[in-house]
């Protein structure tokens, strides 16, 4: 007698292994049900926000795009009409000796230097709270963090109270050592001195930020890796420079991307300035000339133009910087 086929043995060939009807056809259709909830259920989450970040920040910049694009001035603003002309705007703000000349190397140096009295600033303070204990910390992270929490308008005309040149505190300090004469000196009128007292305001107000970051990122250092290179004998310095530096790289990214950003766009501490408004041309940055063209002369189209090619500018170095960034596998 032939023995009865068992559940382990495999089908005979040519047999077929009956399944319950409709098996496949569901499994397949729950698991399609399954992918497309999955698709669809992060953008329903992430749709208010997308909303609210389109009408925030991509329908103005679409407005801007379109206004440069314009020739919108007083008139239009009243009448309402537009009238296309293309890049003209853009053709007359290249050809302007004052991009040139002023405009763009106040800008892109103001932002460099900046940038780098920002992060080494802060890097310093950072490295100097870590040292400390913790009640010393705490208080010393609470007195930096004023500078950052007053607004800019008030910290820039602290600092023009200090540098007036008829009743500011260096100045009378600097008058009684003799080093200045007040009745002939004026820091104000003239480029470097003009961007060097914004130089001391925009750090002051951007350092506390990449000092608490990095401090942060301090506290979260392996202990073992910095023991192992004190047994090795490595200073304080190499220690730094060749542990800290490399384990902090992509926090030197950010604070380095946010703090190009923000000093390429400052606004407020060279306009409220003595001549920042622009009764002194020489001191204008792309955005002081933007807001001047566009508000002081009424040509909006025209200051528009000035907005986009600032906004082009910081995309690109910030782009050639994140590229230089990721090639080195840093971030």
């Amino acid at each position: 007698m032939a023995a009865e086929p068992t559940l382990k043995d495999p089908p005979a060939a040519g047999s077929t292994v009956s399944q319950p009807a409709g098996a496949n056809g569901r499994g397949s259709s729950r698991r399609t049900s399954k992918l497309s909830g999955k698709t669809w259920r992060p953008w329903l989450l992430l749709g208010p926000a997308l909303i609210v970040l389109g009408g925030l920040l991509i329908y103005p910049l679409y407005r801007v795009v379109a206004l440069s694009l314009q020739e919108f001035g007083l008139r239009q603003l009243v009448t309402g009409e537009t009238q296309w002309i293309g890049l003209d705007n853009y053709r007359e703000v290249v050809a302007d000796p004052l991009l040139w000349r002023v405009a763009l190397p106040n800008t892109v140096i103001f932002a460099a230097v900046n940038v780098a009295l920002t992060v080494i600033v802060g890097t310093l303070i950072a490295l100097l709270l870590a040292k400390v204990g913790p009640w010393t910390r705490g208080l010393l992270t609470s007195v930096i963090m004023v500078a950052w929490a007053v607004p800019a308008v008030t910290g820039t005309y602290v600092w023009v109270f200090l540098f007036d040149p008829r009743a500011g505190v260096v100045m009378r300090v600097l008058d009684t050592v003799g080093l200045v004469d007040p009745d002939t000196t004026n820091w104000f009128t003239e480029r470097l001195p003009f961007y060097a007292i914004a130089t001391l305001n925009v750090v002051h107000h951007g350092f506390p930020f990449v000092a608490i970051t990095i401090l942060a990122a301090l506290m979260t250092l392996p202990q073992d890796t910095m023991e192992a290179a004190v047994m090795d004998g490595a200073g304080s310095w190499r220690r730094f420079w060749y542990v800290t530096v490399p384990l902090l790289k992509p926090v030197f990214a950010v604070v380095t991307i946010l703090s190009t950003i923000w000093d390429f766009k400052v606004f407020t501490q060279i306009y409220l300035m003595p001549g920042g408004d622009g009764t002194n041309r020489d001191v204008l940055n792309l955005g002081t000339w933007s807001y001047i063209t566009a508000i002081s002369q009424n040509r909006y189209g025209l200051g528009a133009a000035i907005a986009v090619l600032l906004t082009l500018l910081l995309l690109v170095i910030t782009a050639v910087y994140l590229r230089a960034l990721f090639r080195q596998d840093e971030i």
